[in-house]
């Protein structure tokens, strides 16, 4: 007999909490190892040494299936903590998943095993081991939507309706931790450079179609403008990138974006980068910070890269760091408030020019 909807979303994905769990010996174990747990140890030396320079500014970039996995306290927390001062990220993490649970919604523990046509027809969305109600994301898809319908008809940066996602939940969310509404709180701003790639776009879809001669759009360059304004305000920056792909390289092309802008922005100083793609195909996701430098995007000396799945890495690497307590002496940047206008940028700019380095 086949199980019923209610029956396979019975349990919960739990999120873990990383300030239940000091993880500062074991990291500092594990540093004194080799291979794998060495490379970890060093990252999470990495990050921390971010933390604890006074102007350098941390971008956080977001790839593959965090939230629904259970990492989404660890997210929250380092937003709420000074511990990230901008997030590039796919679509899929910020709306399908940490939108969709401050909605009230929640992932599900699965079974790789599980028939796919019997998940179908039940209307249960499988990532891997976990379970999404699809009548649910709907309602997701359709929240996004009427947000869109309720804002000014004109060109939106990703940011800037993410931001108003953030302000719905300030007044609608029904879980209060959330990646989105905490941004929105610290004035964290969020880039999802490929925005329309994820529920938002249904919902963005239908605001356009039924309104075809009035209605906003998301604009990619502004984007791109948006976090280069802040590579160019940061004095220094570290990239901290769970997974690879659009966010990755994103984040990186903010130093070549301000040199073709004429300003003298420098390379990251700092990167770390935890993830499963093998670099032999050539691919971005799996290319090493090392290779970045030749393209004048990372600095060398202080990158890692840690070759692990993120649900085991990212909580040892922020735990590492948050119980550290260097994130205590940081002062929020708020780009938000500099990509809003409300403070005006440190110096002006120059004569667009040829970059050096693409």
């Amino acid at each position: 007999m086949n199980p019923t909807k209610s029956e396979l979303l019975a349990e919960v994905v739990e999120h873990i909490d990383i300030k239940q769990h000091n993880v500062v010996p074991l990291v500092e174990a594990m540093s004194k190892m080799a291979f794998s747990a060495r490379d970890l140890g060093r990252a999470a030396h990495i990050y921390d040494a971010m933390l604890r320079e006074e102007d350098c500014a941390v971008i956080l970039c977001l790839a593959g299936s965090l939230i629904s996995a259970g990492l989404k306290l660890v997210l929250v927390d380092l937003v709420r903590n000074n511990m990230v001062d901008a997030i590039v990220s796919t679509g899929a993490i910020i709306v399908d998943q940490d939108f969709f649970e401050a909605l009230g919604f929640k992932h599900y523990r699965g079974d790789i095993f599980m028939n796919d046509d019997v998940l179908r027809r039940l209307a249960i969305d499988r990532i891997y081991d976990t379970y999404i109600d699809e009548d649910q994301l709907r309602v997701c898809d359709a929240t996004c939507g009427e947000i869109a319908d309720s804002l000014e008809p004109r060109p939106y940066s990703s940011r800037e309706f993410i931001r108003e996602m953030g302000r719905y939940l300030s007044t609608h969310g029904k879980n209060r931790d959330s990646v989105v509404l905490a941004a929105f709180e610290k004035n964290v701003p969020i880039f999802v450079p490929a925005f329309s790639d994820c529920s938002a776009g249904f919902g963005l879809i239908h605001h356009q179609y039924t309104n075809p001669e009035h209605h906003l759009s998301i604009d990619s360059a502004k984007d791109f403008l948006e976090l280069t304004k802040i590579k160019i305000e940061a004095k220094q920056s570290g990239l901290f990138m769970i997974g690879g792909g659009v966010p990755k390289n994103f984040a990186q092309d903010t130093v070549v974006a301000g040199d073709y802008l004429g300003f003298n922005v420098g390379m990251h100083k700092y990167a770390v980068q935890i993830t499963v793609a093998d670099v032999r195909d050539g691919a971005l996701s799996g290319s090493t910070l090392k290779e970045a430098n030749s393209w004048g995007k990372v600095d060398q000396g202080a990158e890692q890269m840690v070759y692990a799945e993120a649900t085991i890495a990212l909580p040892l690497i922020a735990g590492y760091a948050y119980h550290k307590g260097s994130w205590r002496n940081r002062e929020p940047r708020e780009f938000t408030k500099l990509l809003d206008g409300a403070r005006s940028p440190s110096s002006p700019p120059k004569t667009p020019q040829l970059a050096s380095a693409h």
